[in-house]
């Protein structure tokens, strides 16, 4: 006997299953999906989960709060996020980010490091 996964692949498309972020978040109208990765060049550990639902009142400087809870930084150690090579204001709302910024799948691509400075 087939188990759920097997019958359900094998009935949908895999297009069904690509990742699309407006099927994603039809229950979560009130939030939107961001991918975080971490700079490269920045001296961090990299995080264990990089897919995050975010409500959309919240701001960066609480996004960047969870963040350096989950990366455990010590204290006096500062993080920043970046979007597009940007850098954006801590009191700005996620949502306005997003929306300036989402990707054409509907993710938010963003990055983290310890610099102020990119490139």
């Amino acid at each position: 006997m087939q188990d759920v996964y097997t019958q359900l692949s094998n009935n949908l498309s895999l297009q069904t299953f690509s990742g699309s972020s407006e099927l994603n978040l039809i229950p979560f109208y009130s939030s939107f999906q961001v991918i975080i990765e971490r700079y490269s060049k920045a001296d961090l550990p990299e995080i264990e989960k990089k897919k995050y639902l975010v409500p959309r009142d919240m701001t960066v400087g609480q996004f960047i709060h969870m963040l350096s809870g989950r990366l455990h930084l010590t204290p006096g150690k500062a993080l920043f996020v970046f979007v597009k090579n940007t850098l954006p204001q801590t009191a700005s709302q996620m949502d306005s980010i997003y929306e300036s910024y989402k990707d054409d799948d509907g993710f938010l691509y963003m990055c983290y490091s310890t610099e102020k400075t990119f490139g």
